[in-house]
């Protein structure tokens, strides 16, 4: 057979009509992979059904700024600030940050049977918060209407505090009997987070650690002399030696 004959073949085309489908399938085989991969890109992959089994997690303990009230009973009779109240507004003080000296709201009835009872105890209220290291800046005296011109309501002491919370717990959603998975209850570890958050007295150091104060180079110098000085005590070689 002559190559003219042969390039003329129908054996010979049929296999040039596959090479050239088989070339153009891989353009659209490429396409459609880097479009699969393009979908993935950018995209976060969550596990569906994962339920924290962490009290830490359940139960975070918050930072946050909260305003502290204190409500001081004021009869219409009191001529001045009663001890009552000077022992009242001590203890609410007693937390107060001089640090950050945060503004102290006092705040008077007005329109009320104990309306000038109350004026003449703001002068020992301010004294008393002054006393508790107040800045004189810091202390606002306000009034409130009071529509009942017969009742006795309370002046209103707040001022704003960085504090540490948690929960609120007692939550029994389900059953506890009902935990095939052995997994940790709604309300486990909720008690300890909130007992924690309250007995803590700077919430800051729950963020982070403080910086480190000065070192006394004095007593350092004193204690690694005494250290020196001493040597080792034969009570604690007889104790330290093991006798096998």
């Amino acid at each position: 057979m002559s190559d003219s004959t042969m390039k003329n073949s129908p054996v010979r085309a049929k296999r040039r009509a596959g090479a050239s489908i088989r070339l153009g399938l891989y353009p659209v085989a490429a396409a459609i992979g880097l479009s699969l991969l393009s979908g993935c890109v950018g995209r976060d992959h969550v596990i569906v059904g994962a339920v924290p089994d962490d009290y830490r997690t359940n139960h975070p303990i918050v930072i946050s700024e909260k305003n502290q009230v204190t409500d001081i009973p004021v009869g219409a009779a009191d001529r001045t600030m009663t001890r009552s109240q000077r022992e009242q507004l001590q203890g609410f003080l007693g937390s107060y940050d001089r640090s950050a000296a945060p503004t102290v709201q006092i705040l008077l009835p007005q329109g009320s049977a104990n309306e000038a009872a109350a004026r003449r105890a703001a002068a020992g209220l301010t004294q008393v918060a002054r006393n508790a290291g107040v800045p004189r800046r810091s202390i606002t005296i306000l009034s409130y209407r009071v529509n009942a011109p017969d009742s006795q309501p309370p002046i209103r002491v707040s001022y704003s505090k960085v504090v540490a919370s948690a929960g609120p717990c007692g939550r029994w959603p389900d059953d506890l009997m009902k935990n095939a998975d052995n997994k940790h209850y709604a309300d486990f570890g909720c008690s300890y987070q909130r007992n924690l958050a309250a007995q803590v007295a700077n919430p800051n150091d729950l963020i982070g650690p403080r910086k480190m104060g000065d070192t006394d180079a004095e007593n350092r110098n004193n204690v690694i002399n005494v250290y020196r000085g001493r040597g080792i005590s034969p009570e604690f070689l007889g104790n330290s030696e093991v006798n096998y």
